[in-house]
């Protein structure tokens, strides 16, 4: 009995120990600077962020670790597809660096051909195509389903052909790419836009 009492405790301490040991191992690994060994500033791009066109990007949600690349960006606005409210740290990093934020709640859905709002993609590419946003960063949660929705229907506004827009989307998206938001795509009625931004690597070919 006095020897099972004995291993049950070092057994407990070994547990406490390993507990001790994690949450040390995470203190340590818990970024705490945004600088490296030499004491240069680090700059960290939000997940699935890139260039869309002159003075228009893409990215899922930022966070705090992001800020400082986003400065370098000189944005003047962000456009939010979440209907979720903006977190308060990034609504008081806009504010500082003087962005204005665009917020057009789309539901993020399963099926977001049936459920995406027209009428909110049409006034969200109303921002995007406003020259006096840029530059501008459109961004959902992961930057994969609206924003690539979005992207795309601004593509056909650059009469893109479908094969290019629904490549572009699956590199985003990757496993996840749905076949309804690119059928959403595919029937988006571009004529409404007159005022098309060009882009050297846009195609003609419908």
């Amino acid at each position: 009995m006095l020897l099972a009492m004995k291993v049950d405790q070092e057994l407990n301490q070994q547990e406490r120990d390993t507990c001790q040991n994690i949450e040390t191992i995470q203190s340590v690994t818990k970024p705490s600077s945004l600088t490296d060994s030499n004491g240069d500033e680090l700059y960290t791009p939000p997940f699935n962020f890139s260039m869309v066109h002159n003075g228009i990007f893409r990215s899922g949600f930022p966070n705090t670790v992001n800020f400082s690349f986003i400065k370098t960006l000189g944005l003047r606005s962000i456009v939010y597809l979440c209907p979720e409210p903006y977190p308060e740290h990034n609504v008081e990093f806009l504010e500082a660096n003087k962005i204005h934020l665009f917020q057009f709640g789309i539901e993020g859905t399963k099926e977001p051909f049936v459920n995406i709002p027209l009428f909110s993609i049409r006034e969200a590419l109303s921002v995007v195509l406003d020259v006096e946003n840029h530059p501008l960063l459109i961004h959902c949660k992961r930057g994969k389903h609206r924003t690539g929705c979005l992207v795309g229907c601004l593509r056909k506004i650059q009469r893109w052909c479908l094969t290019s827009i629904f490549d572009e989307y699956q590199r985003f998206a990757a496993a996840k790419a749905r076949i309804s938001d690119q059928r959403f795509m595919e029937l988006f009625d571009a004529s409404v836009f007159k005022d098309v931004l060009t882009c050297p690597c846009s195609c003609s070919k419908r």
